[in-house]
Parts: structure tokens; C-alpha cells; sequence
């Protein structure tokens, strides 16, 4: 499946990763759903119900829940597919990182996949960081997008991770053809940047950061670094910025 066969899949609003499920965090007045009843529903046949049930663990935290999340995962209609991952992605498990892994490699749909680097990214497990580098140096451009957001994710949870992660996305920042994903390379430098040390993985970031705005002619991926590096204050940064701004090249 191509980016084409996914244009209806909003790629603009990377802060919103459940865009196709309804707004779960709105005030209302109805109760929420049930959980035990939600629970029976992610068993029975109907695809419907089963969808149902999955959503409603977008919402609902149980941990009863992640075993027939995971088996969900494999279920043969793709709606099901893409709420269990959001719905695992509410509630991480060590259990479902290794299934999500492998549905990742291996489901067709892009919608799917999405969901399931979103959810590999809330798990903040270790093992996630090499198939969130493939996912962004390979997949579509709305999982490139999401992969991008995973791998600060991971970096920042996995300190001894930074490192690889930083240079994964350094890489896709001043190659990758889409300017969303550009852009959200920026900014996850910049996340995992701010809690590193001082040091080599920090220098590497920052040098990403200002390369991105001294040689990628995208403006919109340019005007990404600079506010990563506004939001560092790193002092080589700020200079470069100045210079920059002074040369009217910003």
C-alpha cells in the first residue's frame, strides 16, 4: 500500500494519533464504557463488537485487557487491527511489545501500522528502537511521521539508546522527502537533546539541528530545527540562529 492509497489518513496532525477514533478524552455526560462488558466484547464474533470493545480500551486502563489486545492484533478485519494497537498503545506491557513488533513487519495496512508505532512508542521499551529506525527509514510517510515521534519516545526513556536513535533521525531530517517528517525528526532531536548531558550524543544532535537549517532547503523543516533549538537555548544554536537571521537567510 502506497501514500497514495492512504490519503484520507491525516498526516498533518502528529500531536492527535487517535485521528480516526472518536475524541475519547471529551467531557460528556454518558458514562464510560464498561469495562467488563468491554472485556466479553473483545471475544465474540462479531467484528463490530469486537472493534467496539477495542476502541473502548482507548480510554479504559486494564491490564486485563492486553492478552486479547494482543490476540487482536492478528484479527482479520483491519479496523480491528488498528484499535487493538491504539488500545495497547493506552495500555503499554512488556507482553505486547514483541507482538507488536511482528505485526508491524508484517501487516499490509498502513492505518495498521501506524497505530502500532504509535503504541511501540507509549512502551518505551528497548526493543522497540530497531524496528521504529526501520519503520522511518522505510514505510510510508505517515508511519515515517509517527516512527519519528516513537523514536524521541525511546530515546528519552533509554538513555544508552539516544545515541542511535539521535543518528536514525538526523539522517531522515535532511533526507526524507516529506516536510511533516522532517519536521518531526526536529523536533525529536530536540527532545531527546533535552535531557541529555553535555556531551558527544548532544553535540551530534545540535550539529543535525543546525545543519538542517544551514543546507535543507525545505522552510518548513528549516523553521522545525530552529524552534528545536530555541527550545534547547543551546548557545551554539542561538548564535547560528542570529547569524542566520542578521544574513536574512531565516
Amino acid at each position: 500500500m502506497d501514500d497514495e492509497d492512504l490519503s484520507l489518513l491525516d498526516i498533518t496532525q502528529p500531536d492527535s494519533p487517535l485521528d480516526h477514533l472518536e475524541d475519547l478524552d471529551a467531557e460528556t455526560d454518558v458514562p464510560g464504557p464498561d469495562p467488563e462488558a468491554m472485556l466479553a466484547l473483545l471475544e465474540l464474533p462479531d467484528p463490530g463488537q469486537r472493534m467496539q470493545a477495542a476502541r473502548a480500551f482507548c480510554e479504559l486502563v486494564d491490564e486485563r485487557a492486553v492478552e486479547p489486545l494482543i490476540r487482536l492484533l492478528a484479527d482479520p478485519c483491519p479496523l480491528v487491527r488498528v484499535s487493538a494497537a491504539y488500545a495497547l498503545g493506552r495500555n503499554p506491557s512488556p507482553k505486547a511489545v514483541a507482538p507488536l513488533i511482528a505485526q508491524l513487519e508484517q501487516d499490509w495496512n498502513g492505518y495498521v501500522r501506524k497505530g502500532v508505532v504509535w503504541a511501540l512508542g507509549n512502551s518505551l521499551a528497548r526493543e522497540a528502537l530497531s524496528p521504529l529506525v526501520n519503520a522511518l527509514q522505510t514505510d510510508i510517510t505517515a508511519v515515517r511521521l509517527w516512527a519519528a515521534s516513537s523514536l524521541a519516545q525511546v530515546g528519552v526513556a533509554c538513555s544508552d539508546l539516544s545515541n542511535a536513535a539521535i543518528r536514525a533521525l538526523a539522517s531522515a531530517l535532511n533526507q526524507d522527502p516529506a516536510t511533516v517528517v522532517g519536521g518531526n525528526c526536529a523536533w525529536a532531536i530536540g527532545q531527546i537533546c533535552r535531557e541529555l548531558p553535555a556531551g558527544p550524543t548532544y553535540t551530534f544532535g545540535v550539529d543535525a539541528l543546525i545543519q538542517a537549517l544551514e543546507d535543507v532547503r525545505d522552510l518548513g523543516v528549516r523553521d522545525d530545527a530552529r524552534t528545536a533549538l530555541l527550545k534547547l537555548g543551546d548557545s551554539r544554536g542561538l548564535q547560528v540562529i542570529e547569524e542566520l537571521e542578521g544574513e536574512g537567510l531565516l
